[in-house]
């Protein structure tokens, strides 16, 4: 019996957490601890714990297949490269786009976005990013001129004051979590804003229950009271921002007064006098959100709030500070970073700068060129696009994302899949989006490969291959260079192994140009920027200055907006979305992990007693949640826990999917939907 130990970085969530895959007798087998990560310190969530579960499943993916006359038959793979050539070939370059991955890692996202660029000649590239934090990567850039989490996990526990808005951290990112209760136990004060009471509200010293999309109004309303008490950090705002005026022209209006936010969010007057206080008084207080800041359509107005307080109270640039983005997805920050998106090569390098575009086509030596120098579609966009103006787009290539079950109203979603004339899906599993290919691709896990991945706290860090592929199944970045190869473009990807493009990826990226795989072996791996190979790394950026050319933070004003849907007298509630602990996402792979799937085997909606006693609904019943899109049948959870007039539900199950009834309403700027807030109703179900 041949046993050995593999360390390999998580592939849930973005906290880059690393722990040992137990591989026996060539498979692996389980999960055990590695002590040396200073993220995690060996400790791993239920998730990590169980992280090997999904990758020997019988229903894995193992070989090409083709659609025929509506049925997949088994293809081989050069079968398979042939028919994606011959039909890549026969659009045009503006007809075809292209999904990439926040599952998958930096060399293969690196690779899709060559390939798009490259091969097909078309700009239209993007990823999940647009569904969770498109808006930090807009937002922050304006304010700050990056738009990444500015100070480093470790970094939590040194804070005085942490306030969470829109991130229940305990669940989606744990061992973030224990840095919070490692804050507390220091003795910082945690405020904690969120509709529901949930585990992080367990932790909190204040818990502020308020109404899901008036973060504008609240964040506004804390800075008029700074202002008014002489709490701002004077010598910060005049040395390090510009622009302060134009904020205080708008958050000294009475709309912001606390009696004003009290009656938008429901937030006490008192408990937001304690929150500001605490707050602007710490000298080192740090804000962590998630999706819930960035999941509107004033997303971006929000992120750009959070910048504003931050400069305001003068906490950045220094420890226990900062603007903390949490990270969705193991690796939707790299994938951000390896330029997976329509307006970006890698490193946000601008696809319409000259010099940037310039840079790439000389870099990547393609003998026709690449796409024109333009920006392309957010993936938002191409579904609106495919239903809206029929024969625009016709040809799809998706990478390890599954918009069937991901995106807002799903009946729109499949209205435009199924409007493509050629759909290519590359993953593991038979996915709801895959079920809709033309031609599926099978690839591998991320215990199957050697890679990097980047953290939500531009951390650095190694996969290393544990296993081979079950069956036919090839490498991501594989696939795409012989496919690359079938349509002519052999000599732009020569790669025969990750670590060859991961030194192409530091080549062109000021960024990550001082990291190479001898580096990143450490088990801490590199914060970027790391600009040669001298250098340290950043766990904390804007120390001294901003990365706006003239080194100054900018001030945005910015005024309270409701959500684009409110609650009426047909649809009276509020709902909201969000993960739970024991799963990830669309499910693909935690619903396929039998220890998860037995603690939450199905999805469910949280309505408080008040709304549920209304309509005469119990806990455990099965109601019909419906929106101005859809409907679902779906458990009611009967609870105090949540807000009276919200209801929550999480987005992992496909059998009572939330996105069914979801707004595609759109943050204009960062093209997000607004996830978080949309107006449904909750109805007995009337027996026949």
């Amino acid at each position: 019996m041949d046993v050995k130990y593999v360390r390999t970085t998580c592939p849930y969530c973005g906290t880059g957490c690393s722990f040992n895959l137990v591989v026996k007798d060539g498979k692996v087998c389980g999960v055990q601890p590695y002590h040396r990560s200073p993220v995690n310190e060996g400790k791993v969530c239920p998730k990590g714990t169980y992280a090997w579960e999904f990758v020997n499943r019988e229903d894995r993916l193992t070989t090409p297949l083709i659609k025929k006359d509506g049925k997949f038959v088994e293809a081989t793979w050069d079968e398979a490269y042939d028919l994606i050539a011959q039909k890549f070939k026969s659009f045009k370059p503006d007809e075809m786009a292209c999904l990439s991955s926040a599952r998958t890692s930096n060399e293969e996202n690196y690779a899709l976005m060559k390939f798009a660029r490259g091969v097909l000649k078309t700009p239209h590239i993007d990823h999940c990013a647009r569904l969770c934090h498109a808006s930090t990567v807009a937002g922050l850039a304006a304010s700050f001129g990056s738009g990444a989490m500015t100070n480093s996990i470790l970094d939590i526990a040194e804070s005085n004051c942490l306030f969470i808005l829109g991130s229940n951290t305990f669940e989606q990112h744990p061992l973030i979590g224990r840095k919070i209760a490692q804050a507390k136990m220091n003795g910082a004060k945690i405020i904690y804003a969120d509709p529901r009471y949930t585990a992080t509200a367990k932790q909190a010293d204040l818990y502020m229950q308020f109404r899901s999309g008036s973060d504008v109004a609240i964040l506004n309303g804390m800075m008029q009271y700074i202002i008014q008490n002489g709490w701002e950090d004077k010598e910060f705002i005049e040395k390090r921002t510009k622009d302060y005026e134009k904020l205080k022209e708008v958050v000294m209006k009475p709309d912001y007064t606390f009696e004003n936010v009290s009656k938008i969010s429901g937030i006490p007057v008192e408990q937001l006098k304690q929150a500001t206080e605490w707050f602007a008084k710490s000298e080192a207080s740090a804000i962590l959100y998630s999706m819930g800041i960035t999941q509107h359509t004033t997303g971006v107005d929000n992120v750009k709030s959070v910048a504003n307080i931050q400069m305001l109270t003068g906490n950045l640039g220094k420890p226990g500070s900062g603007v903390n983005a949490l990270r969705g997805q193991n690796n939707v920050q790299g994938a951000c970073d390896m330029g997976a998106l329509p307006v970006s090569f890698t490193g946000y390098q601008k696809v319409t700068d000259p010099a940037a575009y310039k840079k790439f086509v000389d870099a990547w030596g393609f003998p026709d060129g690449i796409c024109e120098s333009k920006n392309g579609y957010e993936v938002t966009v191409m579904m609106d696009v495919l239903t809206d103006n029929p024969g625009e787009l016709k040809a799809m290539y998706i990478m390890g994302e599954n918009p069937m079950l991901s995106d807002p109203d799903l009946t729109h979603v499949e209205k435009a899949l199924k409007s493509l004339e050629f759909l290519v899906v590359q993953d593991i599993f038979m996915t709801e989006t895959a079920a809709l290919a033309d031609v599926i691709l099978p690839a591998t896990c991320y215990a199957e490969k050697t890679g990097t991945q980047t953290s939500t706290e531009r951390r650095v860090q190694m996969w290393h291959k544990a296993q081979d592929a079950p069956g036919d199944a090839k490498l991501d970045w594989q696939i795409i260079s012989e496919l690359a190869a079938k349509m002519g473009y052999a000599d732009q990807f020569p790669y025969q192994s990750a670590e060859e493009i991961f030194n192409e990826i530091a080549e062109v990226t000021p960024s990550y140009h001082g990291m190479n795989y001898e580096r990143l072996e450490k088990p801490e791996g590199l914060h970027w920027p790391c600009p040669s190979t001298e250098h340290p790394g950043t766990p904390i950026l804007h120390i001294g200055k901003f990365s706006h050319a003239d080194g100054l933070g900018v001030f945005h004003a910015v005024e309270y907006k409701p959500p684009a849907e409110v609650p009426d007298e047909e649809y009276p509630l509020i709902l909201t979305t969000g993960r739970c602990l024991f799963h990830w996402h669309t499910g693909t792979m935690t619903r396929r992990s039998e220890s998860l799937h037995a603690e939450v085997p199905t999805g469910w909606i949280e309505i408080n007693p008040e709304d549920a006693e209304k309509i005469g609904v119990v806990d455990g019943e099965i109601v019909k949640a419906t929106s101005r899109r859809g409907s679902v049948n779906v458990p009611a959870k009967v609870t105090k826990d949540i807000m009276k007039g919200v209801t929550f539900m999480p987005f992992h199950f496909a059998e009572c999917a939330a996105n069914v009834l979801t707004n595609n309403a759109l943050d204009p700027i960062a093209k997000i939907p607004e996830f978080k807030a949309c107006a449904v109703k909750v109805e007995k179900i009337q027996e026949a």
